[in-house]
Parts: structure tokens; sequence; C-alpha cells
């Protein structure tokens, strides 16, 4: 395609040649030569194999082929600029780096993004998504969120951002086909289990006074959202935070066969770099207010609190 392309200088010339009618004016308006806009005009006019312009002792007239690439012409050459435009706006942005694990990453945030970018146009959401304990030297982060306030950077000061707690999911074709009354009847069912937390339905039977069999059937993945698309396939029970459910319960993907069964769990915390931006501050406040926001329409039978 490149290689079909005429020359693009001589183009644009002849563009603005074509626009003013004249090549003097074109010559004003692109700071060269007469001689060099009517160069650039004749190599083009090689290289189609057809006359552009009539030549006039005060004016240049489009002939009629010329006419027809005029208009196809400036058509592209506008396209061209309105891209360019819209990329050096959207490039220029003020960005705001959030650094988040994958699972609240997807699960929580990402949806709500569009709702962020809707009320502040002018300011670039940029997701990071990371494991590890955030190091804002290294990772250049803007704002950070995790469960909890272990491994924190000394020069980050964690602040309370909103409550969880975990309870049990399953597909409503499951629990059909093995009813769940009570935690008893959980050692007919496959418990699934994210790596990260692996530990969850220790803690659960401890915190509920049960004890886990040894020959309760698991299945473990890699991240909690691949544990709700197995819990949604049927696959087993789930045991997922509050935070983490967005719309599966109110689209009746899940259900919550036990609802009165609910583990507090360590609570969600941010973090913004030492050298806060006022754009940082402002995703700070969309975030208090998109939680309250949840918490007046939370579709489980208890909502997530927001913590100011």
């Amino acid at each position: 395609m490149i290689n079909l392309l005429p020359p693009l200088n001589a183009v644009r010339a002849f563009a603005v040649a074509a626009r003013h009618q004249s090549f003097s004016l074109a010559a004003e308006e692109l700071h060269v030569s007469h001689s060099a806009v009517s160069r650039h005009i004749k190599l083009l006019e090689e290289y189609l194999g057809v006359l552009l312009f009539e030549r006039r002792i005060r004016q240049s007239v489009l002939t009629p082929a010329g006419q027809r690439f005029y208009e196809q012409v400036s058509a592209g050459l506008s396209q061209i600029a309105n891209a360019a435009t819209a990329l050096k706006q959207h490039a220029s942005l003020p960005t705001v780096k959030i650094n988040v694990r994958p699972s609240f990453a997807m699960l929580w945030l990402t949806p709500r993004l569009a709702d962020f970018v809707a009320q502040h146009p002018g300011i670039k959401p940029q997701v990071i998504t990371q494991t590890q304990a955030p190091d804002q030297a290294r990772d250049g982060f803007d704002i950070v969120i995790r469960r909890g306030r272990d491994d924190w950077a000394p020069a980050i000061e964690a602040r309370a951002l909103f409550e969880d707690e975990l309870l049990l999911v399953a597909a409503p074709s499951l629990i059909e086909r093995l009813p769940l009354e009570d935690l008893t009847s959980l050692s007919r069912h496959t418990l699934l289990t994210a790596k990260a937390r692996r530990e969850d339905w220790h803690n659960w039977a401890m915190h509920f006074g049960q004890s886990q069999s040894a020959t309760q059937v698991t299945r473990q993945f890699d991240h909690m959202h691949l544990v709700l698309q197995a819990a949604v396939d049927g696959q087993g029970i789930a045991l997922c935070p509050t935070s983490l459910l967005g719309s599966h319960i109110s689209s009746g993907r899940l259900i919550c066969p036990l609802p009165e069964l609910r583990m507090p769990l360590p609570r969600y915390y941010y973090g913004v770099a030492p050298d806060v931006t006022a754009h940082t501050r402002i995703f700070v406040e969309w975030l208090f207010a998109r939680i309250a926001q949840d918490e007046l329409s939370w579709q489980t039978p208890r909502a997530v609190t927001a913590t100011p």
C-alpha cells in the first residue's frame, strides 16, 4: 500500500493550491516559493499522468480530473488531521496510574472505569496489575489499592477504603441438583479456590467451627475471575469476596445458597504517591463516591460498607 502512494508533499501542495485556486496563495500558506509549489504540482501530474490544473495568467483552475482528485484528497487529508488531533489530545491527557491486583482490576475496577472517564474525560486512568507488594519508587504509580496493610512501602500511608466479606456462591443449576442446606452438605461438592486465596476454605471452616475433611475434593485456579467462571459453569462451590462478585448475583449467574454465613475479611486500603497530584485526588473522590453508589444498589443480601 505504501508503494502505491503518490509523493505526499506534492499532494499537500496540490490540496492547498486547489483550495485557493492559486499557486501564489498556496506558497504563502506553506511558507515556500511559488516555484516550489509549481514543481510539486508538476511532479504530481507526471506521477498521475493527468493535468490537474489549467494554468492561466493570474489563476490556476482545476481541471475536471483535478476537481475529482481534490475532493477525495481533501477528505483523506482531513481524516488524517482528525486522527492526529485525537491521538495528540488523548496522549496529552494527564494520567492517573492505579496499581491493583489482577482480580481486583478485572472484577471491581475495570467495570467501573467507564463511569470515571464519563465524569472526568480530561483524565486518563492507567491500570497497573501486580501481585507483589507495591513500591512507588519502582512502579511509579499514583494510587495503590490492596487488601490489608501488610507489606506497604514506608513512604505510602495506607488509608481505609472499604470493608469486605467472604460468602459462598454457586450456579443455580448446581444447587438445584445438589442442594446445600448447611455446611455439612459441602462434603458432596467440589470446592473451588484461587491460588492467592487457597487458605480461604480452611479459615472459613475454622470461623464457623467446622473441620475440613481431608478427602474433600478441591480445584484450584490462578485467579479469582477464573474461580468465578468455574462456579458459573457449575464446576463447584466458590468462596468469593463480595467486592469481587460484580453482577454475578444480580444477573442470576450465581446465587448465595447460605447468605447468613459471612466471614469478615481484611478491609481494602488505598495509598497515594508522596507527590500526589490534583488528578489523583479527583480519582480518590470518585472512588468513594462510587463505593457509596454501589452500597445503595448492592444486589447481594448485604452491602459492602465504604469507610472514609
